[in-house]
């Protein structure tokens, strides 16, 4: 609701005698002239001051039957859209009380009851978790990134690029048009997603030209393409990700943001979901050319660790939202970067996340998937 629209509403309408509107729902009675004054008061506020004003109407509007709240619409008054009632709320810090919860231990006898009702919840298979003892976990932090027994995640080695995790696959194939799918029919902005191109030299990005695309400058060798896969980690999977194949990484860039929801159902409502979602760029090179993996946070998932990375700190309040923050690993010491093996841990969630890779590769390279599967860390994603 915008501050002008209430006073050309309110102005258009005819200064008769006062009527009387009856709410559907309660049979309440609104005073349309009262009512337009009071709609009108509320031009002269800020922005910020109207969007809390109009904060319990508007909830009231979506929570209430159908038609209770109507005869407002009459006077000149518009609910605020579901979406952006949703980004408005506080979820970097609703997530950072939740990381400071999960880290409070918790007795012993309590331990059990707590962890069995979450795998109840969400079907945890404890018989896959090198520790099966639920008593073995001090607090829920502890829990969520548990690990796994060796043999239950086999990597195969046939194929040259695997899962790194559990979850669903929600979208793969082709970048076309600098659009990728977060999923089917809803679209995102590569360059939103990964950020400008930087002239700094220790990128893995070819040189710039003034009228090439975004894509054309990822794409380092001719006859390539440009692939994408997204990975939905369930609250219920295991939390740790793993490198999909073997590559360096020779550069991170952390993007703060928001901490929406990213399930699938929460992908298919808000366009550009993962472009405000705080996340953690990878970048580097494999056999092909240009590779990286996005470490998509969530609400409650405001951690994201990268082993590697000892100066990242996510849900920080240091960090402003729409901002990022580059980091080199290429160092006059290191001048290729961190080398990346096939199945080795490279970090972990707190809680369920999205993995979306974005790689080059020749034409012939084939994805062994179908969307909406279900795979497993380690299994194959595709190979030529």
């Amino acid at each position: 609701m915008v501050a002008e629209d209430l006073v050309s509403s309110a102005e258009a309408a005819p200064l008769g005698p006062p009527t009387e509107l009856q709410g559907p729902a309660f049979g309440l009675h609104f005073p349309q002239l009262a009512l337009r004054r009071r709609l009108g008061q509320l031009s002269c506020m800020s922005k910020p001051a109207l969007k809390l004003r109009s904060w319990p109407l508007t909830v009231l509007y979506y929570l209430l039957p159908l038609g209770a709240l109507r005869p407002l619409s009459r006077v000149g008054w518009r609910p605020v859209s579901r979406v952006a009632l949703y980004k408005s709320v506080p979820t970097r810090l609703l997530s950072r009380a939740w990381g400071r919860l999960n880290q409070v231990e918790l007795p012993q006898w309590l331990r059990r009851p707590v962890y069995s009702l979450y795998i109840w919840t969400f079907g945890v298979n404890m018989k896959e978790a090198a520790v099966e003892d639920l008593h073995h976990y001090r607090n829920l932090s502890e829990f969520f990134r548990r690990k796994l027994k060796p043999q239950a995640r086999p990597v195969c080695g046939l194929h040259s690029v695997i899962s790194p995790s559990d979850g669903k696959i929600l979208n793969f194939g082709q970048v076309k048009n600098c659009e990728v799918e977060q999923v089917k029919g809803v679209t995102y902005s590569l360059e939103s997603f990964l950020g400008p191109r930087t002239p700094a030299e220790d990128l893995p990005f070819p040189p710039a030209t003034p009228h090439s695309s975004f894509r054309s400058q990822l794409v380092t060798r001719e006859g390539n393409e440009l692939y994408h896969c997204v990975i939905y980690l369930a609250p219920g999977d295991y939390h740790c990700f793993h490198s999909p194949t073997d590559w360096t990484v020779s550069h991170r860039r952390h993007f703060p943001g928001s901490l929406m929801s990213v399930n699938p159902g929460m992908a298919r409502w808000i366009k550009e979901l993962f472009c405000h979602n705080e996340r953690v760029v990878l970048t580097g090179d494999w056999k092909h050319g240009f590779f990286s993996l996005t470490a998509v946070g969530a609400t409650n998932v405001g951690s994201i660790r990268i082993y590697f990375d000892r100066d990242l700190h996510t849900n920080s309040p240091r960090y402003s939202k729409g901002s990022y923050n580059d980091f080199s690993f290429v160092t006059h010491a290191n001048k290729e970067g961190i080398p990346m093996r096939k199945g080795e841990h490279l970090g972990e969630f707190n809680l369920g996340s999205t993995i979306v890779l974005i790689f080059e590769a020749p034409k012939d390279f084939n994805f062994k998937l179908q969307a909406g599967q279900k795979i497993r860390f380690g299994e194959a994603l595709g190979s030529l």
